[in-house]
C-alpha cells in the first residue's frame, strides 16, 4: 500500500515521522561536522570524546525513532 492510498491522517503522521527522522539525522551530521572541525583545529581529546558520546546518543535516539516510525507505518498499512 502506498502512502497515496493511506487515509489522510496516517499520511500526515507518516510525513511528521519522516520530518522527525530527517531532523535527527541532520543533527547528527552537524555534530560530526563540528567534531571534525574541532579535531582539525587541535581540540583536546577530552572535548572530542564528549562529542563522540553525544553523537553516539543521538544515533541511538535516531535508531529508536526509526523503529517507532517503522512500527507505526506497518500498522497503518
Amino acid at each position: 500500500m502506498s502512502t497515496a492510498t493511506l487515509p489522510r491522517i496516517v499520511s500526515v503522521q507518516t510525513d511528521l515521522l519522516q520530518d522527525e527522522l530527517q531532523d535527527e539525522l541532520r543533527h547528527i551530521r552537524d555534530l560530526v561536522f563540528i567534531r571534525d572541525l574541532l579535531r582539525e583545529r587541535g581540540e583536546t581529546s577530552t572535548e572530542l570524546r564528549e562529542y563522540d558520546t553525544v553523537i553516539k546518543e543521538a544515533r541511538a535516539q535516531l535508531a529508536e525513532s526509526a523503529k517507532r516510525a517503522s512500527a507505526r507505518y506497518a500498522t497503518a498499512a
